[in-house]
């Protein structure tokens, strides 16, 4: 069973003006690269919120379908495809 007091919010980011779309996909997806799209606000960012346990995971966000890191996360880990990925540990 899991206690929700556990879980924190983590909102990501992505500065963007020009992108028409951005998503975000990482271990705590699935790495599904359109199950959570992230909403352009007014400043040029986008942004959106998920729910994570405490642990690590890796993610990168697709902009205009390109992949790219998050530039705002220093930690990053080697992936499969010659690339890295960004690593948030909460």
């Amino acid at each position: 069973m899991t206690d929700k007091n556990h879980k924190k919010r983590i909102t990501f980011q992505f500065y963007a003006p020009e992108a028409g779309e951005i998503y975000l996909s990482g271990s705590f997806n699935g790495w599904d690269p359109t199950v959570r799209s992230l909403k352009q606000q007014k400043d040029g960012k986008w942004k959106t919120t998920v729910t994570l346990e405490p642990g690590v995971y890796e993610y990168r966000f697709i902009v205009d379908g390109n992949w790219q890191n998050d530039p705002q996360c220093e930690e990053r880990r080697g992936n499969d495809f010659g690339d890295e990925n960004s690593v948030l540990r909460v």
